[in-house]
């Protein structure tokens, strides 16, 4: 997938590479499904069709049926619109919200926004180790709670959260409470179960397929009734209104499968990076792993304790090793989640995230672990002078 054999690309968590395999379907598509597949003749008609099998492809891949399927314009969409549907359809019997302390900010600022409108926003920040807690945050629901949201996998650690426990504990307290994950960062990485989740966010440019394109899960029956933020000509049943882009949903499609055939190859494979980068890391002095033991291969976090997070992604951008400081969506600002966690304002200056993929190397961990080093020992010295 990569063409450049001198491009170290380690931040697959802000986006991946649209594998060829996609490009091709989403290019074949763009020249023969053009009809609108709203239109009553026949080539409209076929595109409904195949529009219908692209979600049953995604539904296969959550564990749904293709009719709890919606197509959207990204994971941030998904998000908007499961939470502010939620919240305003059970405003008149609870004002209760309930949500993680390191979500994204798809989440965040709706939820900030619902505050402003005079919803009771209670966030669960993460423990000191990167965990959260989720006997906690279900110890906040009560009889006027209307929505607990969390993510599966977060975007900046890679932690895990049991959200099937979580999911599990809020229905017990109130089974009215609705549920809403993020599994943007999750979805074909970890497998999780649907089991008492209302609604669940995905996207795109995560797994290969473009940028512009995502998918909400709603459980059967839940978007009856609901008071939809968007309003439109009633496509996707009402719940994203707006023309329907075929050939992105044939990318989807198309990469949601590829990813599910190679799950188990690749599984092993990021495990196997990532024990070398851990290793790796552990050789540099003054070296802080953020990212707790048991986060998901696909991310870890860290923190050099030197040189600020921007100057060492320039060095590193020199050498053709691109990585981050922490979600992509920040653009630069202090990482909401190690703040969240308690960290020092030195741990979350300089930290750091890689994130791999299924085409990432053995020789991408080891040109990230020498440009670190190089770039510790060079920028130190300026620095000194």
């Amino acid at each position: 997938m990569l063409t450049n054999e001198n491009l170290h690309y380690l931040d697959n968590a802000a986006t991946t590479i649209p594998s060829p395999e996609v490009v091709a379907a989403v290019s074949k598509s763009l020249a023969e499904n053009w009809a609108n597949p709203s239109s009553l003749y026949t080539p409209g008609l076929e595109n409904a069709q195949l529009l219908n099998r692209c979600r049953a492809t995604v539904a296969k891949t959550l564990g749904c049926t293709a009719a709890e399927v919606y197509f959207t314009g990204c994971g941030s969409e998904s998000n908007n619109i499961a939470l502010l549907g939620a919240a305003h359809t059970r405003q008149n019997w609870g004002r209760r919200i309930v949500v993680s302390g390191f979500e994204h900010p798809s989440v965040q600022l709706p939820l900030r926004r619902l505050a402003e409108e005079g919803f009771e926003v209670i966030e669960v920040p993460p423990e000191k180790d990167g965990h959260l807690d989720v006997e906690k945050m279900a110890g906040y629901v009560n009889k006027g709670t209307i929505l607990v949201a969390c993510m599966l996998v977060n975007n900046e650690l890679g932690t895990r959260v049991d959200t099937e426990k979580l999911a599990k504990l809020v229905k017990t307290a109130n089974p009215r409470t609705a549920v809403h994950i993020d599994a943007v960062q999750g979805w074909m990485r970890v497998p999780f179960r649907l089991d008492n989740i209302d609604s669940l966010a995905v996207s795109g440019h995560k797994i290969h397929a473009p940028k512009g394109v995502g998918a909400l899960f709603l459980r059967k029956g839940y978007s009856q009734g609901m008071k939809l933020p968007l309003l439109g000509g009633g496509q996707e049943k009402g719940v994203r209104p707006g023309t329907e882009n075929i050939a992105y949903a044939v990318g989807l499609a198309a990469a949601a499968q590829q990813m599910q055939a190679g799950f188990a190859q690749r599984t092993e494979h990021l495990a196997a990076l990532n024990r070398r980068l851990r290793q790796g890391l552990a050789a540099i002095p003054g070296i802080t792993i953020n990212s707790p033991d048991d986060a998901v291969s696909e991310v870890l976090n860290l923190s050099e304790n030197c040189i600020r997070s921007q100057t060492m992604l320039n060095y590193l951008a020199q050498r053709q090793v691109y990585v981050s400081s922490g979600s992509a969506c920040s653009k630069g600002e202090a990482s909401h989640t190690l703040t969240a966690m308690g960290c020092s304002a030195l741990t979350i200056d300089t930290a750091l995230r890689v994130s791999f993929c299924g085409e990432n190397t053995p020789q991408d961990v080891d040109e990230f672990l020498n440009g670190l080093e190089s770039g510790i020992k060079t920028l130190s010295h300026i620095r000194g002078h």
